[in-house]
């Protein structure tokens, strides 16, 4: 994996007329990972659309090296087609030539001709990581990756997580749920007071 690094200087984000948070840094090297946390409304998940590029921020920069991959509430798949189809479209714009190691490490190797549509919430969600695993970027993006998993789903993304980061990735993590991983740092966001 090529060297990356992802860093944010003095990031503020507004919404509508409320800040909800100012003088954001952060530093990440290969190898490291951010838990990003906070009650509901302080800007964990603007914080990723920041960094992803997707929203711009109020204030502030941010400056990254190696690819990016976000995965966020939109698992972008196509509800119309079955899944095998939905996920080799992003197989073809990712160049993945072996799709098959994330969909046994995910378990959805038996839902691929089921249509996304009427796949469960924790189904999407495994569809999704195993689209993020196919994409091979530096820097994971994840937004509430734990919601909608199951105990067994959830150790095995805690499991990728450790192995993405032991390879010299980088991940980025807003969750309110806890996950177990060596050497994580912590970013708490609290509820701005103007």
């Amino acid at each position: 994996m090529e060297p990356c690094r992802l860093s944010a200087k003095d990031l503020a984000c507004r919404r509508g007329e409320r800040l909800l948070f100012t003088g954001l840094s952060l530093e990440l090297g290969a190898g490291q990972a951010l838990h990003v946390t906070g009650p509901n409304g302080t800007g964990k998940s603007s914080l990723i659309r920041i960094v992803a590029g997707l929203l711009r921020p109020f204030a502030g920069h941010v400056e990254h090296s190696g690819s990016m991959g976000l995965l966020d509430e939109r698992l972008a798949l196509d509800e119309h087609l079955p899944l095998g189809k939905a996920l080799r479209f992003w197989e073809q714009v990712d160049s993945c030539s072996d799709p098959a190691m994330s969909l046994a490490t995910m378990q959805i190797e038996d839902l691929l001709e089921v249509p996304v549509r009427y796949l469960s919430t924790g189904q999407r969600k495994r569809a999704a990581i195993a689209r993020l695993l196919n994409g091979g970027r530096n820097i994971w993006l994840l937004d509430e990756p734990f919601n909608g998993l199951d105990t067994q789903a959830c150790e095995a993304l805690e499991a990728l997580l450790a192995l993405h980061c032991g390879g010299g990735g980088i991940a980025l993590v807003a969750s309110h749920q806890s996950f177990t991983m060596d050497g994580v740092k912590t970013l708490h966001l609290p509820e701005f007071e103007a």
